[in-house]
């Protein structure tokens, strides 16, 4: 055990407290002074436990980079301070004095790691009713990360002192990790349609950064987690191995740990993306009021969804009869990116970050979500657009209704004033005709817009699915 009293001094000496600094505040800064997706819907960094470790763990992308760069300057301490000699020739054992050094350096870091998932953990409390210990993995392998980096630049600092070493082993580990998160850790594939997309490979799990948050509900496997940390204890185990390294032959067994470390890691690590990034089961569980139902984590919007949620049930099956959905659950499927997404008949299937749905409370939310219960929608997963879609969602909530509504949204003013342009003539002429040959319509657009093989505009203008 590293004594109190030399750590204090050890504190006092070295940069580990400036360290610590860096990251914290720059990781602060980062989170707070751009506006991105961590601060958006279901997925926001506050919003939930494993949005933020896994928020602030993608945040090490640059941070790794910025321990091993630090880590190699304290490296470098004694040999700027050409002591090396004297202290080989003390009787304090080589390792005593590496683990003074690692550990200080240790210690700044992980606190720093803890301190920026506590500043988030304290609006997450505020923010959801949801708590859980599945986050705790992911965070504890993100402090890890930045200690084993530390120290492996400690190590690399020690075996080639130089002052270049320390923005050399910055820059290589950033291009480590940018290369893993894109073309090296990157698969390329294509969807059923024929889009091209890229998904996540073995590799990729090697970086100590995660890629971005899309669902509040995915988390990483377990498998995932056993991997990274061994990958980690062979790094650190480099790194410390290379601390008290005195001969050539000493630091080229050094670094056999991070080898075999990497080697048993891509034997542990998954190699199908699905088995990478998975769902949640506990977090995905349903909590109802009757046939509307929310996932554990957004339980707390249960009350204000049931209502919208039974009159928008209530006003599809008086509209169409023995056809309509029975009931409203929030979607818990994660597709691959590109993926064409699956629809229910029976059930009416919406997403809190949905654009209609996000900001729609009361009235708007019951339109909204007879909106997804007629045409949910057929983007590609992660992709966004306006068109067919969204003109045929307006007809058919006009029609339940029997009055056009403008549907909830932050759609612009012009595209209002064109969405109400295609909009309204079909409607005006779907509603002049028939009620047998209105449901016909409607009921071809239905087949359209939840198989996602036709076009659900054209249905209701009675022309020919795709």
């Amino acid at each position: 055990m590293v004594n109190i009293r030399v750590l204090r001094i050890e504190l006092k000496r070295s940069v580990a407290p400036w360290a610590g600094t860096v990251v914290l505040t720059t990781a602060l800064a980062f989170l707070y002074l751009l506006n991105s997706d961590w601060w958006r819907g279901t997925t926001a960094w506050t919003a939930q436990w494993t949005p933020l470790a896994l928020w602030t763990r993608s945040l090490l992308f640059y941070l790794w980079p910025l321990a091993v760069g630090l880590g190699a300057l304290q490296g470098l301490r004694d040999h700027r301070s050409k002591m090396s000699e004297l202290l080989t020739s003390t009787p304090r054992p080589a390792w005593h004095r590496a683990a003074t050094l690692a550990g200080t350096t240790a210690i700044t870091l992980a606190s720093a790691f803890a301190l920026l998932v506590l500043v988030g953990g304290v609006q997450v409390l505020t923010n959801s009713e949801y708590t859980h210990l599945g986050w705790l993995p992911i965070s504890l392998v993100g402090a890890f990360s930045l200690v084993a980096g530390a120290v492996l630049g400690m190590g690399a600092a020690r075996a080639l002192p130089s002052a270049l070493t320390p923005p050399v082993l910055a820059m290589g580990a950033f291009a480590f990790t940018a290369l893993l998160h894109s073309s090296l850790g990157r698969t390329r594939t294509d969807t059923a349609t024929g889009l091209p997309g890229t998904e996540p490979n073995q590799l990729s799990l090697l970086s100590p950064a995660v890629q971005e948050v899309r669902d509040a509900l995915v988390t990483l496997s377990p498998s995932v987690h056993v991997g990274q940390t061994v990958w980690l204890l062979g790094m650190a185990a480099t790194g410390f191995a290379l601390l008290v390294a005195a001969t050539p032959r000493a630091r080229l067994t050094a670094l056999t740990p991070v080898l075999a470390g990497a080697a048993i890691a891509l034997l542990v690590l998954p190699s199908d993306p699905r088995r990478m990034y998975v769902v949640d089961e506990a977090a995905a569980e349903s909590v109802c009021d009757g046939p509307v139902c929310v996932t554990k984590t957004q339980r707390a919007r249960l009350a204000d969804v049931a209502g919208p949620g039974k009159e928008a049930l209530r006003l599809l099956r008086d509209a169409l009869g023995g056809r309509a959905p029975v009931s409203v659950r929030e979607n818990t499927a994660v597709l691959p990116e590109g993926s064409t997404p699956r629809w229910s008949r029976t059930t009416v299937l919406f997403d809190f970050d949905d654009e209609i749905i996000a900001t729609a409370k009361g009235e708007e939310l019951t339109w909204a979500l007879i909106a997804e219960g007629m045409v949910p929608g057929c983007s590609p997963v992660g992709w966004s657009g306006f068109g067919g879609d969204e003109y045929a969602q307006t007809v058919a909530v006009g029609w339940v209704l029997g009055d056009l509504k403008p549907l909830p949204g932050t759609l612009s003013a012009g595209l209002r004033r064109e969405l109400d342009a295609e909009a309204r003539p079909v409607w005006q002429d779907l509603m002049a005709l028939p009620r047998a040959e209105q449901l016909a319509r409607i009921n071809a657009m239905r087949a359209a817009a939840l198989s996602c093989k036709g076009d659900a505009f054209e249905a209701l203008k009675g022309g020919a699915s795709r």
